[in-house]
């Protein structure tokens, strides 16, 4: 941002509009800069767009991931970006992700200024890690951002184009809806965009002709019944290739878990990308054939059928209101064109003629190219994504990333190859074909139990947490509480790591027994990232070390109480003690709260943690130069129970030697928590 600024001042170009580059802080807690722009600021109701530029790996090809409201924002951006990425299929799928960015605040929640939603989504090896720096930065990303933007800014303070976005706005209010509209790039040569309108006109199209076709096939001797039986035998080939496209969803996922039975590490494709493909591309195309070589189906009923599933997804998506049904419109309208150039081959070469097939690949391939290029873009990010998915319960959760992978593999074989199958299966549905992708898939699952998940190019995310409990200034408990975020455990870890399993050993006592696991609880400062943790382990540490580095430590003290009618007000002040690098504080309440200070006085859901009653979470963003002061209200004479708990970045020296003695492969996130307890 502050190189685009620099570029604008020194073009010479003077902004139609004035340009507020704004630096928000606080977006881990819950977008809190940015809320509070938007709440209080006095430029807030000036704004009439915005761009929000966000990251979740180390940068790749902005992608679009939300526009709105209305189709404005993406129209802009498909007539301006110099190297487009954006898909209105991320906009349909981004609400079940778990994340968040400031585009809710200002587009959805608080106001609904139109803008755009821009993220780097590949590069999440390194995102949030000590690996995260210039020299892993994805070569041109920044380049291609800036560029982008440049062009950005100057759309969206055109005079004219704000003036359609106030026309798009009025007519909004009047209840003429603009949203839904398709976009998308194409391997980010260009954009393709077209209206909500113009999608349901287009989108309809294939299911029309599906219905149509056994009407010209029986041309001229046309009747209702040889209408409904050409219409069932399409129907047959229909289910016999959803059939196809299932199986090659399922066999790779199957495939993913019993290699789990015989090796002893998840995840052996998460440094080598490659064995996602080598393993599961070949099981894929297995359970795409199989319907054709098991039942036997004739080429037109195969395609006329395969044409239809993807005619009728087109047109379910669009009904639901979604904007990614141009995806299997693609395929379908190419399918057609395929279709009529292999006709037009096969009237002066024989049917059986490889001829035919490269007739009808041809026409495709704009198509393939995209469910390549998109498809592949789709694998390396949920590879990337599943180093931080979260440590899910055993036995079931050390499978799930592989089956995820697996699965979404053959989901990509699926909607690249399941347009060519109808044609190619003529050649490929063989006894011989399908025992040369066994072999293909045992090699490789040969390979990847010879190579370890991770490396410092992909490296695996561990959290050590060192825990004071305090009462007052005394130490009452010390503690080093580790996590994973992944499916291969802790166990995994202190077996690759024999140094720091050593040093605990030594100085602690290493065990997995069930006494040593800690439960969410213990994580409060960090959430609500404990969520993505399971199987936690607690060992004890020295109590005395600290005080050599603070005196003072987190304290919540009662000012006063008010009590009037059953109703209890207390008044409190969080003193943070000497702690120099505080990160976040979290309060924890528990009991009958019924009001409270923060949030304009409004309380949220209550949240269940690690099992216990219904509470209520506040997160306090880093050192004040005074002290917190707040006040609670109970609505019964029962006591209110506080946790505080405080996390400071600085790290005593022997959590620093504890985290240095584990491998390069292992990249340590590490902080110290206070924590303690009151009852009001």
């Amino acid at each position: 941002m502050l190189e685009l600024s620099r570029l604008l001042i020194d073009s010479g170009w003077v902004p139609p509009r004035p340009v507020i580059f704004l630096f928000n802080g606080a977006e881990e807690l819950f977008l809190l800069g940015s809320h509070g722009f938007i709440k209080t600021h006095r430029w807030n109701r000036t704004i009439r767009a915005f761009i929000n530029i966000e990251a979740s790996g180390s940068g790749g090809t902005d992608l679009v991931c939300q526009s709105g409201p209305g189709s404005w924002p993406s129209r802009v951006y498909a007539q301006t970006a110099k190297y487009p990425m954006a898909n209105s299929v991320a906009q349909d799928m981004f609400g079940i992700i778990p994340g968040d960015t400031d585009y809710r605040i200002f587009a959805e929640d608080i106001t609904n200024i139109p803008g755009l939603d821009i993220i780097f989504v590949l590069g999440g090896y390194f995102y949030h890690t000590s690996y995260d720096t210039l020299e892993n930065l994805l070569p041109g990303s920044i380049q291609a951002r800036g560029e982008n933007l440049f062009n950005l800014v100057k759309a969206f303070t055109n005079p004219m184009l704000l003036k359609e976005n106030e026309i798009s706005n009025k007519a909004a209010k009047d209840g003429i809806e603009d949203v839904g509209a398709v976009f998308f790039d194409y391997l980010t040569w260009f954009m393709v965009f077209y209206s909500r309108d113009i999608s349901l006109i287009l989108h309809s199209l294939p299911i029309a002709i599906f219905l149509l076709v056994p009407l010209f096939l029986k041309f001229p001797n046309i009747t209702l019944m040889s209408w409904f039986v050409t219409l069932l035998g399409f129907m047959r080939g229909m289910v016999l290739h959803t059939f196809g496209v299932i199986l090659a969803i399922f066999i790779p996922a199957l495939a993913a878990a019993l290699r789990l039975l015989f090796t002893k590490n998840a995840m052996n494709w998460f440094a080598h990308p490659y064995l996602a493909f080598l393993m599961f591309v070949p099981t894929s195309l297995i359970g795409l054939l199989l319907p054709r070589l098991t039942w036997g189906l004739s080429e037109q009923a195969h395609f006329w059928g395969a044409f239809g599933l993807y005619s009728l997804i087109t047109m379910v998506y669009t009904l639901a209101g979604l904007s990614g049904g141009f995806l299997t419109f693609f395929i379908s309208m190419s399918m057609l064109l395929g279709r009529f150039v292999s006709r037009i081959i096969r009237k002066q070469w024989s049917q059986q003629s490889p001829r035919s097939l490269v007739a009808y690949v041809l026409p495709m391939t704009p198509c393939l190219l995209y469910g390549l290029y998109y498809g592949g873009f789709l694998i390396q990010f949920l590879i990337e994504k599943m180093g931080m998915m979260g440590s899910l319960p055993k036995p079931y959760g050390y499978f799930v990333p592989d089956v995820i992978v697996g699965a979404v593999v053959g989901l990509v074989v699926g909607w690249c190859f399941g347009p060519l199958s109808p044609v190619a299966s003529r050649w490929l549905s063989k006894t011989s074909i399908i025992h040369g992708f066994l072999q293909i898939t045992v090699v490789a699952l040969a390979i990847s139990s010879q190579l370890f998940p991770y490396s410092t190019g992909a490296p695996k995310r561990v959290v050590l947490q060192h825990t004071f409990v305090t009462d007052a200034n005394n130490i009452v408990d010390s503690s080093y509480g580790f996590s994973v975020v992944d499916s291969n455990s802790l166990e995994f870890l202190f077996n690759n790591a024999p140094e720091a399993a050593k040093w605990l050993k030594d100085n602690s006592e290493l065990s997995f027994e069930e006494k040593y696991r800690s439960d969410r609880s213990s994580w409060l400062a960090l959430y609500p990232v404990p969520f993505l943790f399971s199987g936690s382990l607690k060992f004890q540490a020295q109590t005395e070390e600290i005080k050599k580095y603070y005196q003072h430590f987190p304290q919540l003290a009662v000012q006063e109480i008010w009590d009037n009618n059953g109703q209890r007000r207390v008044h409190l002040k969080l003193a943070l003690g000497s702690l120099s690098e505080i990160w976040t504080s979290v309060l924890n309440i528990t009991g009958p709260l019924s009001n409270w200070s923060f949030a304009d006085n409004m309380l949220p859901a209550p949240q269940t943690v690690s099992g216990g009653p219904p509470s209520y979470i506040c997160r306090l963003s880093g050192k004040s130069d005074v002290d917190w002061s707040f006040w609670l209200e109970a609505n019964s004479s029962e006591s209110l129970r506080v946790d505080v708990a405080v996390l400071d970045q600085y790290l005593v020296d022997s959590t620093k030697k504890l985290k240095s003695l584990f491998p390069s492969w292992a990249d340590l996130t590490a902080f110290t928590t206070f924590f303690s307890t009151y009852h009001l």
